[in-house]
């Protein structure tokens, strides 16, 4: 949509400026050279090539996805990333070393972890976002060390020993601790969703599986898994329709769940947290809808199983479409001007040393 114009009326409000559409401009052929080539070399390289891939895919993203006719930009160095796989997978490997050894090693190894992982965490979103720009303007991440050990460790700790009850609650302080400390040049975001907002779903999505689990229950599941095992146990042979029936209710409950409640929850929770963010004085606005996600995620399944995987470049492009196109802006004044005022560069060389130990850690 084209930028408001610095010669219309002075007197109009903000409400009335037009909403600003993300559009995502990929198509699944385009992206399919990208995607096979990566793979192809990906499995060449035995792997290390994988940080270049996740560059060039990301910069495809990123490069096709536009607001108010500028398309977004990813400026990640592959070594940094490689960096960050290398140490979690060498953190994995002391990890399950460590198990299988059951030794007292194993509880150094977890408190190693435990103290290492917020600050890589934190590192890896100043990466992510300190190498994304919009018209040359690039996002910061400051959040502080501090609260990272807070949102991460304390909470996490929470989390586990009240059996996820607080779930919801470490996912509220995560999305407040990424969004109130992104900035996009001078501009800082803000979060306003709140802790109840977030139970409000959590709560919808336990009833759900609770419902779920009912259904697969009635489905006779438990009586086939109860025959199976008295028939194991008296040195018998389970009747192989029953163990065909179990794993048919099973892995069908299992599919049912990524297909139809896990898209519906994701859709949900992105509404409630783009809604609630704020960059500046602009609002977002995210309607994406939940049968619609969960329609795509469905048909996207067959067709990637029908394919045997040849259609995942077309599924990852139509699903982006969607999610991106799901969310718009809405200015509080002209981005022309917004855009304007932003810096080129903040303070590049204390930005490149405060980055100098950042890197991506997703495997």
């Amino acid at each position: 949509m084209d930028n408001i114009s610095a010669s219309e009326s002075p007197a109009q409000t903000p409400a009335s400026r037009p909403p600003e559409q993300l559009h995502f401009t990929g198509s699944g052929a385009e992206y399919f050279g990208i995607w096979i080539v990566n793979l192809l070399l990906t499995i060449v390289t035995l792997g290390i090539y994988s940080a270049w891939a996740k560059v060039r895919r990301l910069q495809y993203f990123y490069r096709h996805t536009e607001i108010a006719g500028s398309s977004f930009d990813f400026h990640g160095s592959p070594t940094r990333i490689l960096i960050g796989r290398v140490m979690a997978l060498l953190m994995l490997f002391a990890y399950n070393y460590s198990v299988r050894l059951q030794s007292r090693l194993t509880l150094v190894v977890l408190v190693v972890l435990a103290v290492v992982m917020p600050w890589l965490l934190r590192n890896s979103f100043r990466f992510r976002l300190y190498n994304t720009s919009w018209r040359g303007t690039r996002f910061h991440f400051r959040g502080a060390v501090a609260r990272a050990y807070r949102v991460f460790l304390l909470n996490g700790f929470l989390t586990l020993i009240t059996l996820y009850v607080m779930a919801p609650f470490m996912h509220q302080r995560l999305k407040a601790y990424q969004h109130d400390n992104t900035w996009f040049g001078r501009t800082r975001c803000s979060f306003h969703a709140r802790v109840g907002q977030f139970y409000s779903i959590y709560l919808l999505l336990l009833l759900t599986l609770v419902v779920l689990g009912l259904v697969i229950a009635f489905g006779g599941v438990g009586g086939t898994f109860v025959a199976i095992s008295q028939a194991g146990k008296h040195g018998g042979r389970a009747n192989p329709a029953e163990i065909i029936r179990f794993f048919v209710i099973v892995y069908g409950a299992l599919i049912l769940l990524a297909v139809s409640i896990g898209p519906a929850f994701h859709a949900l929770i992105t509404n409630l947290i783009w809604n609630n963010t704020r960059l500046g004085e602009h609002r977002i606005e995210c309607n994406m809808s939940p049968f619609k996600l969960m329609w795509i995620t469905a048909s996207n399944f067959v067709l990637v199983v029908l394919t045997l995987g040849l259609f995942i470049p077309w599924a990852v492009v139509r699903l982006a479409r969607f999610q991106l196109e799901s969310v718009r802006l809405l200015p509080a004044s002209d981005l022309q001007e917004f855009v304007a005022a932003e810096p080129e560069k903040l303070g590049a060389v204390g930005e490149e040393a405060a980055t100098a130990f950042d890197f991506d850690i997703s495997l």
